[in-house]
């Protein structure tokens, strides 16, 4: 993915006449100034230049001080806006030394600013430093203002760290003077500056509080360019789609508050989201209404930054001849600041060589970005990744497979970083086109077992990382993988899935050997997902249908391995992308099969879970690194049929029959049950869940799509918090287990949010990630009436002794071969098996 340098989202400068005058002349104009400055700090810049206008224009006769507060506030409206040239004009001539040293202080501080943005450093280092040498006479109010400023100046020359400490500085000056405003102001750019130096996770926590302090005090233009900086964060970490909303939420904002350099920021984001999406005529709209609003603007620094988009996205489209021209207007423009060329102009300059064929061209210039440790990480990523498939294309085999390492490496390094789930999850897409490369590199080099170790490096980092840190090992992860190994310990046949952009492979791992097919590209495979699960979700009877998606899937992905398989031996699924949305168990085989003797022919089609016993797993390293299993007697926590807390989830009848049945098949002192109003997210949390072999929860439960681990478990209040009844997939995770198998009998188990290498992140990953050996999650919705009977099924062939998996399966088969309408793959198949080891 490319993305944009420092100045794309910006630091948020702010400068306010908090204090009113001593000598405030008339009430009137007390009462319009702060109703003016009351409009700047809601964000409604065009009323509050307009109101400062008309305050001027009314009483600047009548009072030089009122005259100068009324300007100062104009402009600063201005400068908000970017209407940078009318703020110098606003301001140009004006004498402000006889009104007070605060007023020319910050007189001089919107000149500054407004001169750096217009490409004129050295004129504004000499604004700023005038006003810097006032405010070392005399602690002035405005001085805090100056903090923010200088701020600004080092992150313009790439002094990051210098920046933090002059916002914190402007952080403190706020506390002690009880500046709200003020301190909501460099709590944002506190944030802005952490993303500037990758420090993602320490991004999100200072813009969450600086949105916090906002929303607090009404401040919606401060609000807007929070939440565009959230949108950052997320876009920085592979987060699309949070992304996405956060930007088109400031934009509208922006345009609302006539903010008009902002909003062109803001469509610029926007169009980066559509265009790592692959919405590139989107992408190419928004580009362009951005580039149209900098040139009204007459910003400079906009216009560069948009003819860099414009040029980027020109060079992915094949229009190198618009390329070319919008680089050639761009690269003087940046050149004549005195500053070097930015990174991602310099990324685009290799882009557009490498589309020439003009190689040593291309070279030089992602050399530059790659050596250029300041360069933000996903920059970087970009650049070597464009020098790995340069060399590839040149046939320098071996210098492509040491870039490939190298720009994984660094990936690895930035991943290393990032501490929490949240952040980790989507950071994995920043590697996605790398990894898919250079897995195609070495499978077609004949090196298919090396491809299959590399593709396996992808997977599950963040459920290893948090099992890692709650074990206190320094990995899980064995220092080298033997797939045929794992395939012998495991006593199955390992199915691993790869889902590329060009071509996908499956590699089939027996004890004995190894091998690896091509199959479709991604897109293409993800098409017939949709459409089959789509005919599930409509009740469809599949089987008898002979459903061709169904067939199709099963014919593309799994019958190459036929010879692979054993009925005898279980197959373990390690899915990618789009499969992990897919239930195995519920593909269409023509043909002969272990089907033969049950209602259908030996002739007839079948389900594929009439054949084998098939599992999910995490990845291979995981199953790789088995913990030791404990002797000890089988307990039970069960956990159900809550009392409604909410209208969204409705008692539902046959719950308690379901907990009813799962009891029937464990003695009483096996059995732990909160039930009714007992069965609290407090219950849980406090019955030491650790101690228990076997979990099962029996209630409503909701996946959240935008923020996984905010899924949750809908059980009764345990107080009288809002959301008291909803164990958190992100509580989940605190709480470590030890359980040979955790059932979420509820709807979406599973989650509906695919992360690359995680697969679906939701309530069983949580699970997981807690400690749990395996878990049995829902795809979709479940259903109260066939789900108790399956169920039921699943805990009696437990207790007579079949493992989890061979259980399921039977439980499944069960209502498979009855004549009710349970036989349909809605029924039972949206419950899946995921093993970890």
């Amino acid at each position: 993915m490319w993305n944009r340098f420092a100045a794309r989202c910006g630091c948020f400068f702010l400068l306010l006449i908090l204090v009113p005058l001593k000598d405030s002349g008339t009430v009137d104009a007390q009462l319009d100034y702060d109703h003016a400055r009351e409009l700047f700090i809601r964000g409604d810049l065009k009323d509050s230049q307009l109101q400062a206008e008309q305050g001027y224009e009314q009483f600047h006769a009548h009072s030089r001080q009122w005259a100068s507060r009324f300007l100062l506030l104009k402009a600063q409206s201005m400068l908000q806006r970017g209407l940078y040239n009318d703020a110098l004009r606003t301001l140009n001539g004006r004498n402000f030394d006889a009104d007070s040293q605060d007023t020319l202080i910050r007189s001089l501080t919107i000149e500054s600013i407004a001169l750096l943005r217009q490409q004129q450093p050295a004129l504004a280092e000499q604004k700023l430093a005038q006003a810097n040498e006032l405010c070392k006479a005399s602690a002035f109010n405005s001085c805090g203002e100056v903090l923010q400023a200088r701020g600004i100046f080092a992150e313009s020359d790439g002094a990051f760290q210098q920046a933090r400490a002059f916002f914190l500085s402007a952080h403190s000056f706020a506390e002690e003077r009880h500046d709200r405003y003020l301190d909501a102001s460099a709590v944002m750019n506190l944030g802005w500056t952490a993303l500037q130096i990758d420090h993602l996770d320490e991004a999100l926590d200072w813009l969450t509080i600086a949105a916090g302090m906002s929303r607090e005090i009404g401040a919606q233009d401060l609000r807007e360019k929070c939440s565009g900086n959230l949108g950052w964060a997320y876009f920085q970490l592979g987060d699309d789609e949070r992304a996405l909303k956060q930007f088109s939420d400031a934009e509208q904002t922006a345009a609302l508050a006539g903010n008009l350099r902002f909003r062109l920021k803001w469509l610029s984001t926007e169009g980066y989201v559509y265009r790592d999406s692959g919405d590139l005529p989107r992408a190419m709209n928004y580009y362009h209404q951005a580039f149209l609003l900098a040139v009204q603007l007459d910003s400079k620094e906009d216009i560069e930054n948009a003819l860099e988009d414009l040029a980027q996205l020109s060079v992915v489209t094949g229009k190198l001849k618009d390329a070319g021209d919008y680089i050639d207007r761009v690269t003087p423009m940046e050149a004549a600041s005195g500053a070097r060329l930015s990174p991602n102009l310099m990324l685009t300059k290799g882009q557009f060589a490498a589309a020439q064929q003009h190689n040593q061209e291309a070279e030089a210039d992602y050399r530059a970005v790659w050596n250029d440790r300041q360069s933000l990480t996903t920059l970087r990523l970009d650049a070597g990744a464009g020098l790995a498939s340069l060399y590839e294309s040149e046939m320098r085999l071996a210098a492509a497979e040491q870039m490939y390492k190298s720009t994984l490496a660094a990936y690895e390094l930035a991943r290393s970083t990032l501490r929490k789930e949240e952040t980790q999850l989507p950071f994995g897409r920043n590697a996605t086109q790398l990894y898919d490369d250079y897995i195609h590199l070495l499978v077609s080099e004949g090196r298919s077992g090396e491809a299959l170790t590399t593709a396996d490096r992808s997977r599950a980092r963040t459920l290893e990382q948090g099992l890692d840190t709650d074990s206190g090992n320094k990995s899980l992860r064995p220092v080298t993988i033997d797939p045929r190994r794992i395939a012998q310990s495991t006593h199955a046949t390992l199915l691993f899935y790869w889902l590329g952009i060009r071509q996908s492979y499956l590699w089939a791992v027996t004890p004995a050997r190894i091998a690896v097919f091509s199959l479709p590209p991604s897109q293409k495979i993800a098409a017939r997902v949709q459409s089959y699960r789509n005919a599930i979700l409509n009740l469809q009877d599949t089987r008898a249908e002979g459903n061709q998606a169904g067939r199709w899937l099963y014919s593309t992905l799994v019958a190459p391995a036929k010879a692979f398989l054993q009925p005898h031996r279980p197959v373990i699924i390690l899915d990618d992308g789009a499969l992990s949305e897919l239930n195995f168990d519920s593909l269409l085989v023509s043909g002969s099969g272990s089907a033969k003797g049950k209602n259908d022919s030996a002739t007839a089609t079948h389900y594929l879970l009439e054949d084998f016993t098939l599992v999910s797993a995490p990845s291979l390293a995981m199953l790789g690194a088995q913990s030791a299993t404990r002797n000890r007697q089988a307990k039970i926590l069960l956990l159900g049929d809550p009392v409604a807390a909410s209208p969204n989830f409705p008692p539902l009848p046959l719950l308690g029959d379901e907990l009813k049945k799962i009891e029937s098949h464990f003695s009483k002192n096996q059995l732990t049950v909160f039930a009714g109003s007992q069965a609290t997210p407090a219950a849980y949390l406090a019955s030491r869940p650790a101690q228990y072999t076997y979990i099962h929860f029996v209630s409503h439960a909701t996946a959240n799509r935008n923020d996984p681990l905010e899924s949750a478990i809908i059980l009764s209040r345990s107080g009288a918090e809002k959301n008291s009844f909803k164990l958190y997939a992100r509580d989940i995770i605190k709480e470590h287990i030890d359980a040979q198998l955790v059932t979420i009998s509820a709807c979406y188990g599973s989650g509906r949010r695919l992360y690359a290498g995680e697969g679906l992140v939701g309530l069983s990953w949580a699970f997981l990630r807690a400690g749990a050996h395996r878990v049995i999650g829902a795809l979709w919705e479940v259903s109260n009436i066939s789900t108790p009977r399956l169920m039921d099924s699943f805990y009696g062939n437990l207790a007579a002794g079949d493992s989890p998996e061979a259980s399921l399966r039977r439980a499944k088969l069960d209502l498979i071969h009855s004549r009710s309408r349970f036989r349909l793959p809605f029924y039972w198949a949206p419950f899946q098996m995921y093993d970890r080891e």
